[in-house]
């Protein structure tokens, strides 16, 4: 026992990020839960060009994909690449946390899901069951889009992947996929895209400005120099 617990240790201190994600990863799915399950009014989103973005259920199947590309991708890196993953952590943190004050404020939901559908197949009905399982409830912004382009920011920028093209080409064309699937899928509007593409940049801005300002002193430091 008192091994098990030495061994907890040593881990959460080696991969601090990944120990802090999982933590966070519990309170925020049981906030989720609670956010999806209660009973309040909902103010629904409409935005003009929703109506002009056709319904494919193919797209599905990048949109399941979400799950394992934000899984494996945070682990990896934390266990990698720490300082990429400890900021890929409070990129993800951030974001999800200003997630769930938005859906707890201003309660908001979509009527875009087709009442019925031109094909019947495998992926119309898995998109079917994805409708039975995840409500169109609480969708500004976009957490698949948001965690997504935090995703496609750590791969671009990890060391690990710099002689890789193929397979960070590869990651960041599932990350568009991912993205593009939300609305062709009509779980998002793209209202809802918009606005994770927004607070991901503000959020960016903010979890990687010591990166910044550091770089901006290097080269202030050196236009001295040569002056």
């Amino acid at each position: 026992m008192k091994s098990m617990i030495a061994w907890i240790k040593e881990f959460c201190k080696q991969y601090k990020a990944l120990c802090i994600m999982g933590l966070y990863a519990v309170v925020y799915l049981l906030a989720f839960y609670y956010l999806e399950h209660r009973q309040v009014a909902y103010h629904i989103i409409h935005f003009g060009i929703d109506a002009y973005i056709p319904f494919c259920e193919y797209f599905i199947i990048p949109y399941l994909l979400w799950f394992g590309y934000v899984v494996v991708t945070v682990c990896w890196l934390c266990i990698r690449d720490k300082e990429e993953g400890a900021k890929l952590v409070a990129f993800l943190i951030a974001g999800m946390t200003i997630f769930i004050i938005i859906s707890s404020v201003f309660p908001n939901g979509l009527n875009l899901r087709p009442k019925t559908f031109l094909r019947d197949n495998i992926f119309v009905h898995m998109v079917r069951r994805l409708y039975a399982i995840d409500t169109s409830t609480n969708v500004v912004p976009s957490i698949h889009v948001y965690n997504s382009i935090g995703i496609m920011i750590a791969v671009w920028r990890t060391h690990l992947l710099k002689k890789h093209r193929l397979i960070k080409g590869a990651m960041e064309f599932l990350g568009l996929s991912i993205i593009c699937s939300t609305v062709l899928i009509k779980q998002h509007s793209m209202l809802d895209v918009l606005t994770a593409c927004i607070l991901s940049s503000l959020v960016y801005a903010i979890c990687y400005r010591s990166e910044t300002v550091e770089n901006e002193s290097l080269s202030e430091a050196g236009a001295k120099i040569r002056f």
